[in-house]
C-alpha cells in the first residue's frame, strides 16, 4: 500500500475522529453534558432519554446559560470559556475544559442547544447542527434561564460505530451509572432521570452532611450503610472522607466503587492499588470491596489532562497519595471491633428520633499519622521477634494468665454454665456457653446468639501479633554466598534508580553493577526460600507503574499467615468455658478480628428477631 500526499482533514472528518475518543456510547454523551451543566452552576438537572439514549437524549439545567452570539462557537472544536492560559490548564478546577465535547457529539448526531442567560424567557435562542455538513443555524426560541441540549439519532451517520452499541437495557444501565456517579459527587444538585417517558430516579438536593448520607443510601442501598464505616482524615495537605464497606460486605464484581478527586469521578491505578492493598488480608478470594470516597487536594497537585474522557488523572506525588489512602483505609478497617458491629443501626427503625449519622459506622481518623505507619515506608521484622511472638501463648491457652482481667477463669458476668448474670454489663461477643463439634464456640450476648470459628479467630489473633512484632523490629537480612545478577529493562532500571533507598528498608541489599544490571547481595531471612529475582522484578514493576509496591510486605504477610495458622488452636481440640471466654475477649480488642487471615468471617451474630423467625415465634 502506498501513502498519498499529506493533506489537511476537513472539519467534519476531524470532528468524527475526535468523537471516537469522547463519544463511545449514549452514556458518554450524558457524562459530557452533565459536566457542562455542573460547570455552568446548575442546581437542577433533568435527564430524559429514549431507547437507551440512542434515539434521543435531552438534558435541561438551570445554570447560567450561553449567550446567543456564543452558541455557534460553543459547537466549534477547542472553544471553551473554562481555561485561557497554561496556568489555568495546570490547575483545572472545572469538570470540562477541552472544548471538544459538543463539537464531537454534533458530528455524529442531530444536535440542538437552546439557552438563555436572562430571566426573560423570550430572550432565549436555539442553535441547530447536524453531522452531515456541521453547519450551525441560530434562531429565537423561548427558554428560561439555563440550557437544554437535545441529541437525536446518535451515530446515524456512522453506522459502523452504531453496530457496537449493546441492547437498550444495557445502554440505559450505563446511563444510569453515569447519573449515579455524578449525583454522588454533587449532593447539592437535584437530578431527575427519565427513560421513555417514565421517571426512574428523582434525587433531591441538599447542602448538609445529612443530605449527602441520604444520597449515598439512595444510590448505594441501605445494606451498604449498615455494613460500612465512616472515613474522615486530613493530613499532608490531603483530605479523604466517605465510606468504606466492611470486608463482610464484599462484592463479586467491582460494581460499587466510587472514588472522586476534587469532585471528579476517576478510575486511577494508584488509587485502585492503594485500596486493594488496604483490603489485602481481610478480603476473601477474588471478592471486591465497596466504597464511596472523596479525595481533596490542591488542583496543582493533580493533572486531569491525561485522557480525553477525563476518567484518569496523574498525581504530582503519587507515592504520598498512595500512602495516604492506604493508611487511612487500613486504619479505618482495623479499628472496627465487635462492639462496633453490635451497635450497627437498623435502618427499618430509623426515624426522627434517630439521626441518620448512626446508620454509618463512625470511625473518624486523626489529623496526623506518624511517618512509618502511613504507607510511605514499610514495617520491619526480625526472626527472633517473630519466633517470640509465635511462642507467646494466647490468653485462653495460659491457665492463670490475666493480661486483661478476663483472660482466664470465669468472666464476672457469667455463671459456671456460661449464663449471663443480671445487672452485669455484657461484652460485645457475650459469654461462651458451649463448644460445638470441637470447632465452633456458641455464646450469648445482649443481641442474641454468637457463633465463633475458634480456629479462624485464634489464627487472626496470632497473625496480628506476628505483624506487630514485625512492625516493632528491624528486618533481619541474610547475605547471599554468591550475589545474584539481574539484567533489567530500561523501565525497571529507571524504577531502581528512583526508589533505590526503599530496598534497604525492605531487607534487600541491591547494588548497581552496570547500566542495565544489578546485584542482589542480601535478602530478608523470612523470604530465604522465595525466588528473589522474581520478587525484585515484581517490586520494580509496581514501582514503575504506581510509585509504590507492597510485594515484599505481602509475601512476608503470607508467610506470617501460614505461621499463624500452624500456631493456632486446631479443630476438635476441646476448650473449656474459661478458654472460650478468654478467646472472645481477645477478639474484642484485636484488629481485623472479624475475618481470618484468608478473609473468611470469624463470627456471626443471630439476633433475637432472627432466632424468633426460625421458630415462627410471635406469628
Amino acid at each position: 500500500m502506498s501513502l498519498g500526499k499529506i493533506k489537511q482533514l476537513d472539519n467534519r472528518l476531524a470532528n468524527q475522529i475526535a468523537a471516537g475518543e469522547v463519544v463511545e456510547r449514549p452514556a458518554s454523551v450524558v457524562k459530557e453534558l452533565l459536566e457542562n451543566a455542573l460547570d455552568a452552576g446548575a442546581t437542577m438537572i433533568t435527564i430524559d432519554v429514549d431507547e437507551g439514549g440512542v434515539k434521543r437524549i435531552r438534558i435541561t439545567d438551570n445554570g447560567v446559560g450561553i449567550d446567543g452570539e456564543d452558541l455557534p462557537l460553543a459547537l466549534a472544536r477547542h472553544a471553551t470559556s473554562k481555561i485561557a492560559s497554561i496556568d489555568d490548564l495546570e490547575a483545572v478546577a472545572t469538570l470540562g475544559f477541552r472544548g471538544e465535547a459538543l463539537a464531537s457529539i454534533a458530528s455524529v448526531s442531530k444536535l440542538s442547544v437552546t439557552s438563555n442567560t436572562s430571566d426573560n424567557p423570550s430572550q432565549g435562542q436555539v442553535a441547530r447542527c447536524e453531522g452531515r455538513e456541521m453547519e450551525v443555524t441560530v434562531s429565537p426560541a423561548a427558554h428560561p434561564i439555563g440550557t437544554t441540549l437535545e441529541i437525536r439519532d446518535l451515530f446515524y451517520n456512522t453506522p459502523a460505530r452504531r453496530k457496537f452499541l449493546r441492547t437498550e437495557r444495557t445502554e440505559l444501565a450505563r446511563v444510569e451509572e453515569v447519573v449515579k456517579r455524578t449525583a454522588l459527587a454533587r449532593p447539592h444538585v437535584s437530578f431527575v432521570l427519565s427513560h421513555n417517558g417514565k421517571v426512574l430516579h428523582r434525587l433531591t438536593a441538599g447542602t448538609t452532611e445529612h443530605d449527602l448520607q441520604r444520597r449515598v443510601i439512595g444510590i448505594c442501598g441501605e445494606s451498604f450503610a449498615r455494613e460500612s464505616v465512616v472515613v474522615d482524615r486530613v493530613a499532608h495537605g490531603l483530605s479523604l472522607r466517605g465510606w468504606v464497606g466492611l470486608p463482610t460486605f464484599s462484592r463479586s464484581q467491582a460494581d460499587l466503587q466510587y472514588f472522586f478527586v476534587n469532585g471528579r469521578v476517576v478510575k486511577d491505578k494508584v488509587i485502585t492499588h492503594a485500596v486493594r492493598q488496604a483490603y489485602r488480608d481481610v478480603l476473601y478470594g477474588g471478592r471486591h470491596p465497596a466504597y464511596v470516597l472523596f479525595l481533596e487536594l490542591d488542583a496543582n497537585r493533580v493533572d486531569v489532562n491525561v485522557h480525553p474522557t477525563k476518567h484518569e488523572v496523574r498525581f504530582r506525588d503519587s507515592r504520598s497519595v498512595h500512602g495516604f489512602v492506604f493508611s487511612t483505609l487500613g486504619r479505618a478497617l482495623a479499628d472496627v471491633r465487635p462492639a462496633d458491629m453490635d451497635n450497627r443501626a437498623n435502618l427499618d427503625q430509623v426515624g426522627e428520633s434517630q439521626p441518620l449519622e448512626s446508620q454509618f459506622q463512625q470511625v473518624s481518623m486523626g489529623l496526623e499519622i506518624p511517618r512509618g505507619t502511613d504507607g510511605l515506608s514499610e514495617p520491619t521484622v526480625s526472626e527472633n521477634a517473630l519466633n517470640e511472638a509465635l511462642r507467646q501463648p494466647s490468653s485462653f491457652t495460659a491457665a492463670g494468665s490475666d493480661r486483661r482481667g478476663l483472660s482466664a477463669g470465669l468472666n464476672p458476668g457469667s455463671s459456671a454454665s456460661g449464663a449471663m448474670v443480671p445487672g452485669v454489663d455484657v461484652p460485645p461477643l457475650g459469654f461462651a456457653i458451649a463448644h460445638l463439634h470441637g470447632t465452633y464456640i456458641v455464646a450469648q450476648n445482649a443481641e442474641g446468639m454468637v457463633l465463633v470459628d475458634a480456629h479462624a479467630a485464634h489464627e487472626r489473633i496470632t497473625y496480628e501479633r506476628l505483624k506487630a512484632a514485625r512492625a516493632n523490629s528491624s528486618i533481619a537480612s541474610q547475605p547471599l554466598l554468591v550475589p545474584m545478577p539481574i539484567t533489567l529493562t530500561t523501565l525497571e532500571m529507571g524504577a531502581y534508580e528512583e526508589f533505590s533507598e526503599l530496598f534497604s528498608q525492605l531487607g534487600l541489599v541491591v547494588d548497581a553493577a552496570s547500566d542495565d544490571t544489578v546485584l542482589i547481595r542480601e535478602i530478608p531471612v523470612i523470604l530465604a526460600r522465595d525466588n528473589a529475582v522474581n520478587l525484585l522484578r515484581d517490586v520494580l514493576g509496581d514501582l514503575a507503574e504506581v510509585g509504590h509496591s507492597d510485594r515484599l510486605s505481602a509475601r512476608m504477610d503470607e508467610i506470617l499467615a501460614t505461621m499463624a495458622c500452624h500456631g493456632s488452636v486446631r479443630a476438635n481440640r476441646a476448650l473449656s468455658i474459661a478458654e472460650m471466654n478468654a478467646l472472645l475477649r481477645d477478639m474484642e480488642v484485636t484488629e481485623n478480628s472479624g475475618q481470618c487471615n484468608h478473609g473468611r468471617p470469624t463470627w456471626v451474630q443471630l439476633g433475637h428477631d432472627e432466632l424468633d423467625k426460625l421458630f415462627l415465634r410471635g406469628r
